[in-house]
């Protein structure tokens, strides 16, 4: 079956989220009950929540220069701070989970195919 990308959007700052607010309790029981969902289905294959932007590592090798910077690859105010990667049977089924994540985490998915799959 294909395998697809879900990405979750968070607005940047992210770095100082207080999950002992009852939003934060209420936001992560929600995502937690998608994923138990997705493994009961068989459809899950890996996810995690990422740090903040603040911890990345752009990396950049230009022939045998590497350079290596603090901070995202890209200048935005909205970045990746989570993906589950699925394993379903169309782009059809893809979406209809990406609308389960949305819900959950009260933000925006991205769905992308993967290569290969």
């Amino acid at each position: 079956m294909p395998q697809y990308l879900l990405s979750v959007w968070h607005d940047e700052p992210y770095d100082d989220l207080d999950y002992t607010s009852p939003a934060m309790r209420r936001r992560v029981a929600q995502v937690s009950a998608v994923n138990a969902e997705l493994e009961k289905a068989g459809a899950w294959v890996f996810g995690a929540g990422l740090r903040p932007v603040s911890a990345a590592t752009v990396v950049r090798v230009t022939g045998a220069d590497v350079v290596m910077t603090d901070g995202p690859y890209a200048e935005t105010k909205e970045h990746i701070g989570g993906f589950v990667v699925i394993d379903v049977p169309d782009l059809d089924a893809a979406l209809r989970w990406a609308t389960k994540a949305a819900a959950a985490c009260e933000g925006p998915v991205e769905v992308r195919p993967m290569e290969g799959a």
